[in-house]
């Protein structure tokens, strides 16, 4: 997960250079809808949905539709090393739901200093010059990281009892329904070049319908805290990407930081498995 989920900033950035940030939205959920949806129906993972739509559309309006677009939105400004590195904040927006909502018997000591620690090494990959940074584009991206630090906590304690495949299917059809109309006034004039069109089916093969289903198995396995942990290493992947193929600078920092990003994830993923409902 740390690398499939590491892997499409530089997807990303290279596709909303010719297409709009809704038509990559678009593209990228219906291919893993197209390819998801049938096997769900023919599993029959699609009806018991039904049972639960209330917390199915809340969790794809903040897991899928919304970041993927403010994502694709805010790296038309910004590099996609940067955004990975911002989007590290997870865990840490995580540990402080989970906190504020009286369960704090599941953070010690040792797992604060890791998250703690996964922050900083994220902050030293990279380097972060506020100066230099578009306002809104980092407030998208901060948008981001609350919902990516929601989506899996609605998942784990509302959807507990709900077939993982549907889940995936539905909320990529969905989102891919909601953007349709929105993608078809933003059709690029030509067709996209080689690089856009790799971007766009890897984010929907790999990084949308297989990813989905790995990380919903994570949560079960380890709970909904823990599993966000892989953006620690989500930025050190997207940093290597940027330095070897968009000749991004390699710094002292980034050698650093990602050492500490290492520490910080063994420290915050240390102890008990959180309990998390099952079905």
């Amino acid at each position: 997960m740390c690398i499939i989920w590491g892997i499409p900033y530089l997807m990303i950035r290279v596709a909303v250079r010719e297409l709009a940030p809704v038509t990559m939205v678009f593209l990228r959920t219906g291919i893993a809808a197209a390819l998801l949806v049938p096997l769900a129906a023919r599993r029959g993972e699609l009806r018991p949905l039904i049972a639960g739509w209330q917390p199915l559309l809340a969790y794809t309006a903040i897991e899928v539709a919304l970041p993927l677009y403010l994502l694709g939105h805010a790296e038309t400004k910004l590099t996609s090393s940067l955004t990975g590195l911002l989007i590290a904040a997870v865990p840490l927006i995580v540990a402080l739901i989970v906190t504020l909502s009286g369960e704090r018997a599941r953070l010690g000591l040792r797992r604060w200093l890791g998250l703690l620690v996964g922050i900083v090494g994220v902050g030293a990959i990279v380097g972060l010059d506020i100066g230099n940074i578009d306002l809104l584009a980092l407030g998208e991206v901060a948008l981001v990281a609350v919902c990516y630090a929601v989506g899996p906590l609605i998942l784990a304690r509302r959807m507990g009892g709900l077939p993982a495949l549907g889940i995936v299917a539905a909320s990529l059809a969905l989102s891919a329904l909601f953007y349709a109309p929105l993608a078809a006034a933003n059709w690029p004039a030509a067709f996209p070049s080689a690089h856009v069109v790799e971007s766009v089916v890897g984010l929907a093969v790999v990084c949308s319908a297989a990813a989905f289903l790995i990380f919903f198995a994570l949560i079960r396995e380890v709970g909904p805290l823990r599993a966000t942990v892989i953006t620690y290493v989500n930025p050190a992947v997207a940093a290597v990407l940027g330095v070897t193929l968009l000749s991004e600078p390699l710094t002292v920092g980034m050698v650093i930081g990602f050492s500490l990003v290492l520490a910080g994830s063994i420290l915050a993923t240390g102890g008990t498995p959180e309990a998390v409902a099952e079905p």
